[in-house]
């Protein structure tokens, strides 16, 4: 079982904090991330085949965009599992340049959105789509932080740590992916 420094969760005993995965094995690290990527992949299983039958427009664009956080917390996971299972292979400098204008590119799109949904979000008198368009908004935000922050580690050709790739994920995740966010 792994060892808690912080907080327990009786609710959810496969949840840990940072500070607790840092404080368990590798192997019992990898085998938590594998276990959560089956967790995030039965969870799309479970809200695909529900949305079949959900026809309030709403309510299916909100399951089906938990649908698509889960599907991208899965790719993470994965992803975190080969960082501490492989070594990476370097880049060349052309791979680099490209990254850094898909990243820029990015990150320009990002900005508009925000600005537009700024812009927008005000005027919206009906709750329910005001509702909608603010969880856009936070969406669009966290994504430009995400953005600027690998743009930041291309340019400057840092390596990244493990930590640094949580608090890349995680920050600003509200729910962390657990039903709701």
């Amino acid at each position: 079982m792994y060892r808690r420094c912080r907080k327990t969760y009786a609710f959810a005993p496969d949840i840990l904090t940072l500070e607790d995965a840092l404080l368990v094995s590798k192997e019992e690290l990898v085998d938590f991330m594998n276990r959560q990527i089956k967790i995030e992949n039965d969870i799309v299983d479970s809200l695909n085949s529900a949305l079949v039958d959900v026809r309030n427009p709403p309510v299916r664009g909100v399951l089906k965009g938990i649908s698509l956080d889960s599907v991208k917390h899965a790719e993470l996971y994965a992803s975190a599992v080969k960082l501490l299972t492989s070594t990476p292979q370097a880049l060349t400098q052309e791979r680099l340049d490209e990254q850094k204008k898909l990243v820029e590119k990015h990150i320009r799109l990002e900005e508009e959105l925000i600005q537009k949904l700024d812009k927008v979000v005000p005027t919206v008198d009906n709750p329910k789509v005001g509702f909608l368009l603010k969880a856009i908004l936070a969406d669009e935000r966290r994504h430009h932080e995400l953005l600027k922050m690998i743009l930041e580690i291309i340019v400057h050709g840092e390596t990244i740590t493990e930590a640094d790739w949580w608090d890349m994920i995680w920050k600003g995740v509200p729910f962390h992916g657990s039903p709701g966010g």
